[in-house]
């Protein structure tokens, strides 16, 4: 730990004030990802960051994914795990295995910790009253815009009813949602959680939609850190190929959520501790800022 003066914490504290005073009472959708997610003095940062938002008055929703505890799952069992456009291709045994690791063992782990943190947090899955509704994902080719791709139980969102999430913020509850939607049928449906964070802060009507990530933010072709982007200049972006992989779905997310009134989006640094409190409260942050129309 930095030390630094009484004075030093004094000016960090009154530099909040601010922004807890402009956030009281709006929502910020926060997808949990990354490093974040695997690192021991990360994971007790997020939960200490979530929880005291929840105090000074903000109401934080928690989207997580599991990326990683998923593919240590898969291999155990002899899979690899396969990715096309940056989403996972998901057949029935990996279904079962991400149901498994996203609505058990990840979702547990990030309530216990933001419990254990001071908070009141509740884990649900979008099979829970069945607020996630989906149907299956086809991807458009990159080569080919008329052939299209089966990429297995993988799902589109079709709608979100936000009426489970608003009972909960009444009763100070902070809720943590893996990614996994349910079809008309009762299939379920594994929704990449950047998608779901997005479509949630659309609906929740969020003031910002925060996305953590394993680099600094959204970087040119030289590796510099670009932020106070528009959509225009992401749009632009993706077309000349500066954004591309595991980025495409976050940033879609990100430009929806902009497009469809959330105020602000940030992609930021999670591997900085206590980012969402720096992000959020501090007049630098550590990521990119893109603003909402």
């Amino acid at each position: 730990m930095i030390d630094i003066t009484p004075e030093q914490k004094g000016l960090v504290l009154a530099e909040a004030l601010p922004y807890i005073r402009r956030f009281q009472d709006r929502t910020i959708v926060v997808k949990y990802g990354g490093n974040a997610m695997t690192d021991d003095a990360l994971k007790r940062s997020f939960a200490q960051d979530v929880v005291l938002l929840k105090l000074v008055g903000m109401n934080p929703v928690v989207v997580h994914g599991g990326g990683p505890q998923i593919d240590s799952l898969l291999k155990k069992v002899g899979k690899q795990g396969e990715f096309i456009q940056g989403m996972r291709v998901t057949d029935e045994e990996t279904m079962d295995i991400v149901e498994m690791v996203l609505g058990g063992q990840v979702n547990k782990e990030i309530v216990n910790l933001i419990n254990q943190a001071g908070g009141k947090a509740v884990g649900l899955t979008g099979q829970d009253g069945m607020f996630i509704r989906a149907r299956k994902l086809l991807m458009q080719a990159l080569d080919d815009p008329e052939r299209m791709i089966d990429i297995g139980q993988v799902g589109e969102i079709t709608s979100i009813d936000p009426s489970i999430i608003n009972f909960l913020d009444t009763g100070d509850f902070i809720p943590v949602i893996a990614p996994i939607g349910v079809g008309a049928d009762g299939d379920t449906y594994n929704i990449n959680a950047d998608v779901v964070a997005g479509k949630l802060a659309e609906v929740l009507r969020a003031e910002k939609l925060v996305l953590l990530t394993n680099t600094p933010g959204v970087l040119d072709k030289k590796g510099e850190l670009l932020t106070g982007l528009t959509p225009r200049e992401i749009d632009e972006m993706v077309s000349d190929g500066t954004l591309s992989g595991g980025m495409l779905p976050k940033i879609a997310s990100a430009l929806d959520a902009a497009r469809s009134g959330v105020k602000s989006v940030h992609i930021i640094d999670g591997r900085v501790e206590h980012c969402l409190l720096l992000e959020i409260l501090t007049d630098q942050g550590v990521g990119t800022l893109i603003k909402g129309y």
